[in-house]
């Protein structure tokens, strides 16, 4: 598999670069999520990076790669809109 050293920014992976493996397009995956132990043994806290664009280049408008950011309000969880599905 393939991998792309991707930055972190903010939580507790701030100013670290981590090899993250690609799909099958060439982009890391949109969620990206750390699990962190307890320190007295209960469950596990998960801290969630969302996949933003770098930036991009001057004159053509290239995008660059790609940064995590930290979400402190987790991960947002997506349910498909049928148009027959109740509002939730």
């Amino acid at each position: 598999m393939r991998s792309e050293n991707v930055p972190f920014t903010g939580g507790p992976l701030d100013g670290r670069v981590l090899p993250v493996l690609v799909g099958a397009t060439g982009h890391p995956p949109k969620w990206y999520e750390v699990p962190v132990p307890a320190a007295d043994g209960g469950p596990a806290t998960v801290h969630a990076y969302l996949r933003v664009p770098a930036g991009y280049t001057r004159r053509l408008r290239i995008q660059r790669g790609w940064v995590y950011e930290y979400a402190p309000a987790g991960r947002e969880r997506h349910r498909p809109k049928w148009p027959w599905s109740k509002p939730g």
